[in-house]
């Protein structure tokens, strides 16, 4: 299936625009290209409380999280890793998507701004994820009003960062999670895969961009640890059931098809869902792309479903 009509015409207006792709941008310069999008996206719905916090990491420098608790009822919480190749991308970026989320999934979502690459290079972000997952199941009842279940997502590098905490709090047997949401997750640092080279997934992320991303995040010495690169983990079983989202036109689609495999292998329940006619980072595109919604409300359901699981046990 060729690309959705609505990311050809924003992929045109990307290239009318004469930006200068990523790659030929600093770090600093990168982040500051965000922001036309975050423009595009707009602010999200209002909610019953947005509260943000303070978390010390073991050097002593700090990163942020954000707690959007929705109107209703809260029946689970959600601790949600941004994307952005764990160097660009932050929580007001994701603010939209979390109040959406948040809202038609009944959950407090928690966006965690953690620290970026190479000024903070791997594993700082994992570090970073693992120290709010404990904050969060440290402060439930204050955030959810209640010991409800928890579940980790992400996108992209933040795909990747739940899919390592997930195992982590299985290794440390603790804190329980309910499910782990994984959205076309980075799983390998393998670049000379055959789908990089593919000129069909050659869009807004393409094998020069990840090239970027993992030359700022970490040293291809320890590229294949599974704190990494996920899929090379020895052992993925035992894990929370999973449920990974891809793109058709990505360069991270087969690496996520390959852990979903992986995963149900080791004996994971795991449902793997291809998102026809979409390309890499439309999930966060709220507001741009109508495949973003359609994917939400696919997460929310997912998110659903659990909380029923949870309360008929």
């Amino acid at each position: 299936m060729t690309l959705d009509q609505a990311t050809q015409a924003f992929l045109s207006q990307m290239a009318a625009s004469g930006s200068p792709p990523m790659t030929e941008l600093s770090p600093a310069e990168a982040r500051q290209s965000g922001a036309a999008i975050t423009q595009m996206i707009g602010p999200g719905p209002e909610v019953a409380a947005v509260h943000d916090h303070t978390l010390t990491a073991e050097d002593g420098s700090r990163f942020g999280l954000r707690v959007i608790r929705p109107a209703a009822q809260v029946a689970s919480v959600v601790v949600y890793f941004h994307g952005g190749g764990w160097v660009v991308g932050d929580i007001d970026g994701f603010d939209t998507l979390g109040r959406k989320l948040a809202n038609a999934s009944d959950s407090t979502v928690v966006l965690v701004n953690y620290r970026k690459a190479p000024e903070h290079p791997y594993p700082a972000a994992v570090d970073d994820a693992w120290r709010a997952l404990e904050w969060v199941t440290g402060h439930l009842c204050e955030i959810a009003g209640s010991d409800v279940p928890v579940v980790v997502a992400g996108d992209s590098a933040g795909g990747n960062l739940a899919a390592v905490i997930a195992r982590r709090a299985r290794d440390r047997k603790a804190p329980k999670l309910a499910h782990q949401i994984l959205i076309y997750p980075v799983t390998d640092s393998d670049l000379d895969a055959p789908q990089y080279h593919d000129p069909a997934n050659q869009l807004m992320l393409d094998r020069a961009s990840m090239v970027w991303f993992w030359d700022h995040y970490a040293s291809p010495e320890r590229r294949c640890e599974p704190d990494a690169s996920p899929l090379r983990a020895a052992d993925l079983s035992a894990l929370p059931p999973a449920t990974v989202l891809v793109a058709e036109h990505d360069v991270l689609r087969v690496e996520g098809e390959a852990y979903a495999a992986a995963l149900e292998k080791a004996g994971v329940p795991t449902v793997l869902h291809l998102c026809e006619g979409q390309m890499h980072g439309f999930f966060s595109m709220i507001n741009i792309l109508p495949g973003s919604a359609v994917a939400l409300d696919l997460v929310a359901a997912t998110i659903r479903g659990v909380q029923s699981q949870e309360e008929a046990r």
